[in-house]
């Protein structure tokens, strides 16, 4: 199934892109999802942690993914 993947700030800067099209097994989660994109782009094993926004909400590991999903990856903010 075809995902659009949206990448915020230091997350564009690892993997190059600010979004991306890419192809996922049929029903995978957001946990799966996580994986696979740390095999796709070792650099986001530079981030401890990030968020991850399906259709403009934040998700939790257990969400399916499905076609045409748009998966944003957010990095933890800091600011002052």
């Amino acid at each position: 199934m075809k995902l659009k993947i949206l990448f915020f700030g230091i997350a564009t800067d690892l993997v190059g892109a600010l979004n991306s099209t890419e192809n996922f097994a049929d029903g995978i989660s957001v946990f799966e999802f996580k994986n696979q994109m740390v095999e796709n782009y070792p650099k986001l094993k530079n981030i401890n942690s990030y968020a991850i926004a399906v259709n403009e909400s934040y998700a939790t590991d257990e969400q399916i993914l499905y076609e045409n999903d748009v998966v944003a990856v957010i990095p933890p903010v800091s600011g002052g």
